[in-house]
């Protein structure tokens, strides 16, 4: 099916429906008691810490939006800090938190450790990133706010970056109780930019430069489809720093050596998937110019089937990615619109295609993936259609479309002195960062 843009004067509205719409996920899957927002759209199903933390990143946009009024936003904001403050933290299997860190699933209603998981750095890094969102943003002077600034920095100063190396200079994955820190460190380009970044900058525990020259050190730039890039595989460890973190302008050593910032990094892999959607080299239905965005998301399941003569392997939940796989048809419409600051020439004719498909007309938008190569009867021409929506995926969509109707959310976390310091440890010069680290036009 050939797409092309929306015609002129529609865009506006397009966006405003699909940045809505995400905004009311993360309003409405959430425990009002405590904050905490359900991971995906299930009844059972537990928080997870990351949605969280852009829920909490969130919620000043839809204040700026009128989507929510700034005292609901504030009294949300203070819940969930102060839960985030009074929960329990210590190496018990059943608390919440051990040594500022975070569980990356906790029950929704209790706030205790869900499904024997491990505490997560990079989640906890998400959350973080959150809450000092939180802090920029509500800057009166009323008790509420003031408040919320307080158990921001008190949060933030209490996560113990130091033992998270493990004796290490690289950051492991995380730890659990029953037998200590993961074996897996952050290492090779991926969503751990964020953590680094917030872990240098730390006023309390703060990690070395040395940690981050570390893992800079296992980057891979790659050449693919003619297009040069620091490769990562799913598209979404090209976007979720970049929610919080302007890099326009701004590089560090490895950057400055190839004549590029990390936003042009991000743009790059964005053609990168396009290119791959349109020389399809597995052959998967729909897949071209307009239909692209393989990333982390649900699937059709764990299984094998016969497709027009070919045996085809699908997968659940998976961490998709190009040129190299895992890929399985599945592609994922939020991945596309988290990508919109870096590439909205093809970013806005590929919405617009979704939207045609009939994939944004749920009650939170776009469904969290589609597969049209995996056989379903619902729906012949989508295929295999995700029956959940995923918080992790809703935030990005509002936070990305914000940063490119307003670049609002970077200018409220450029004026982070946490952030600024973080930067500036890890090499980064240039661009806004010269004017002191202040916000910026």
């Amino acid at each position: 099916m050939k797409a092309r843009a929306d015609p002129a004067g529609t865009e506006s509205g397009m966006l405003d429906r699909i940045q809505r719409s995400a905004f009311d996920c993360l309003l409405h899957e959430a425990n009002e008691a405590n904050g905490l927002v359900r991971d995906k759209t299930r009844a059972d199903w537990p928080a997870s810490i990351a949605a969280v933390g852009l829920a909490l990143t969130a919620y000043p946009v839809g204040v700026e939006r009128g989507f929510v009024t700034r005292a609901r936003a504030a009294q949300r904001t203070l819940t969930t800090l102060r839960f985030f403050w009074r929960s329990k933290q210590g190496p018990e299997p059943d608390a919440t938190g051990h040594m500022g860190f975070y569980y990356h699933f906790l029950d929704l209603q209790t706030g205790a450790r869900a499904w024997q998981c491990e505490l997560s750095t990079v989640d906890s890094a998400l959350l973080l990133g959150g809450m000092l969102a939180a802090a920029a943003y509500f800057d009166r002077n009323t008790p509420a706010e003031r408040e919320i600034r307080e158990l921001a920095e008190r949060l933030y100063a209490r996560v113990d970056w130091q033992w998270a190396r493990n004796g290490g200079l690289t950051l492991t994955h995380g730890w659990k109780p029953e037998r200590g820190f993961l074996r897996y460190r952050w290492e090779g380009y991926d969503e751990a930019l964020l953590l680094y970044l917030l872990g240098l900058g730390s006023p309390t525990h703060a990690l070395p430069p040395e940690s981050y020259r570390a893992w800079a050190s296992t980057y891979e730039w790659k050449s693919v489809y003619d297009i040069d890039f620091l490769y990562a595989g799913p598209l979404f460890t090209h976007q979720l720093s970049h929610v919080w973190i302007d890099f326009r302008g701004i590089q560090d050593d490895f950057m400055g050596a190839h004549g590029i910032d990390y936003f042009e990094n991000s743009r790059r892999a964005t053609r990168v998937q396009q290119q791959y959607a349109m020389r399809n080299p597995g052959g998967f239905a729909g897949y071209g110019e307009f239909c692209w965005g393989i990333t982390a998301s649900d699937g059709p399941g764990k299984t094998s089937r016969n497709v027009d003569g070919t045996r085809r392997r699908f997968f659940d939940y998976q961490a998709r990615a190009v040129p190299y796989g895992p890929d399985d048809g599945t592609i994922a419409p939020w991945g596309v619109v988290a990508s919109l600051p870096f590439a909205p020439e093809i970013v806005l004719p590929t919405i617009a295609h979704f939207s045609r498909l009939r994939l944004g007309g749920h009650r939170y938008g776009f469904k969290a993936s589609f597969n049209q190569t995996f056989p379903d009867g619902a729906d012949a021409a989508l295929g295999w259609v995700s029956p959940w929506h995923f918080a992790l995926n809703q935030g990005p969509i509002v936070l990305m479309i914000e940063n490119y109707l307003s670049g609002s959310v970077w200018e409220w976390l450029r004026a982070c002195p946490y952030l600024v310091a973080g930067l500036r440890a890890a090499g980064f010069s240039g661009g806004w960062l010269s004017n002191g680290g202040a916000a910026g036009p």
